[in-house]
């Protein structure tokens, strides 16, 4: 079931090698009725589908999840508080949905669940935003906002009376319609400007092979955060065929990795300069590519050769000193 709380769109889509920039903010409210070892109440604040937030009733405050927020609160003291206020004020509020919620089902007692899942895109190419704000109860969708109408809509014949309720209500859809289309993209921008300028990094990036005969790998590691691309192409032109990708990996530093290998077994040594490995960071425009070239590649065997020479170099010196009675470690 496509559900308006459990659905999770892709921010980064990938056509022709290219990157569609579109940053979502999100806010997922849960509240608890009855008997349980939960939170009655707990909210999640997510950019991009990254926890930056979080708060429950038991701890009553706000605690930033990412570095960059947790500097962004430490320089402005006012923000946790604000966040924290904010944070008891979902609770009240959700307080209310639930007793609404539990009256027009007709429910008094036992264990239910109500959840809220609220926020806004914004197209960081086109400056398009997009805001959402739906309600589920018990597992299924209850009744969520329509912004394109602003009315209310709703599967379940007995919130009816409440969207007929809700769509009367023209302030409060005025209110919604301003800060999920206008106020929350610019949160969403703010909060991108502080995530870039605390913790972007752009990678180093590599070409690596193991043997001869084995495929390249186009190695990207270092970079921050986690949405980057990193594909093959020919003639200026994506492809796929004999092409592995490999997953995005942490790096014991916070930092992270990925490979794309290339089977060259059948590529023709005057078509190598035909492919290049690209890499595409969120946020920025400049690609960075690395042609598919033998100097380039950085091998097993001519690393293993290396180190031979300096070793049968070292046993020569060692005899030479060995000669002249001359071992410099001892001087």
């Amino acid at each position: 079931m496509r559900s308006v709380l459990l659905t999770s769109e892709l921010k980064l889509r990938r056509g022709s090698g290219k990157l569609c920039m579109k940053h979502s903010l999100k806010f997922f409210l849960t509240g608890i009725s009855g008997t349980t070892n939960f939170p009655e109440f707990v909210v999640t604040a997510t950019l991009d589908d990254v926890v930056i937030g979080y708060c429950d009733s038991i701890i009553r405050t706000a605690e930033p999840k990412q570095d960059w927020i947790r500097k962004l609160v430490k320089e402005n003291p006012q923000l946790l508080q604000e966040y924290s206020q904010k944070c008891l004020g979902y609770q009240q509020r959700l307080k209310a949905y639930m007793y609404l919620f539990k009256q027009r089902l007709n429910q008094t007692e036992g264990f239910h669940v109500l959840q809220r899942m609220s926020g806004c895109e914004w197209d960081e190419e086109s400056g398009e935003t997009k805001g959402f704000i739906g309600f589920g109860y018990d597992g299924e969708d209850f009744i969520s906002l329509d912004f394109q109408t602003m009315t209310w809509i709703t599967p379940k014949a007995q919130a009816v009376e409440i969207k007929r309720l809700w769509d009367t209500d023209i302030g409060r859809l005025a209110y919604i319609k301003n800060y999920y289309i206008s106020e929350c993209p610019k949160l969403i921008q703010k909060y991108m400007h502080h995530e870039r300028k605390r913790k972007g990094r752009r990678p180093s990036v590599s070409l690596l092979q193991k043997t001869p005969s084995s495929p390249v790998s186009c190695h990207a590691t270092g970079f921050y955060p986690e949405r980057a691309n990193l594909f093959w192409r020919k003639n200026g032109e994506e492809i796929h065929e004999d092409v592995k990708k490999g997953e995005i990996l942490p790096n014991n530093d916070g930092t992270f990795q990925m490979s794309s290998e290339l089977n060259i077994s059948l590529v023709k040594h005057e078509d190598w300069r035909k492919y290049e490995c690209v890499f595409q960071f969120y946020g920025v425009k400049e690609d960075i590519i690395t042609t598919l070239n033998k100097t380039k590649i950085m091998t097993n065997w001519a690393v293993a050769a290396v180190v031979l020479l300096l070793v049968l170099g070292n046993i020569e010196t060692q005899k030479d000193d060995n000669l002249n009675k001359t071992h410099f470690w001892f001087k």
